[in-house]
């Protein structure tokens, strides 16, 4: 499953099956701020939007970003993989 960030938009993307899923997020002061997961009804329960809250979380350690996270998914996505939890900007999230 190919995740495209789309800087433009703040937003990684999944297509699939001509149907966009996205993990939205916000850049600010060298923290991502991950705020919405959308996944259609039609793709859900494909791992879709597991693969786009890792691509993020990849995204925020690669480039030495803190996260805070918004978005319920990927909240528990982080509760369910704790060895992203050193991304989290202890201040705000």
């Amino acid at each position: 499953m190919d995740v495209i960030n789309n800087t433009r938009n703040q937003q990684f993307e999944v297509y699939l099956d001509d149907h966009l899923a996205v993990l939205q997020y916000r850049l600010r002061e060298n923290r991502m701020y991950f705020m919405h997961t959308g996944v259609p009804e039609a793709i859900g329960g494909r791992g879709v939007a597991s693969a786009l809250a890792r691509t993020g979380l990849e995204h925020a350690r690669k480039e030495g970003l803190k996260i805070v996270v918004y978005c319920p998914y990927v909240r528990a996505y982080l509760k369910r993989h704790p060895e992203y939890s050193d991304l989290l900007d202890q201040g705000t999230s």
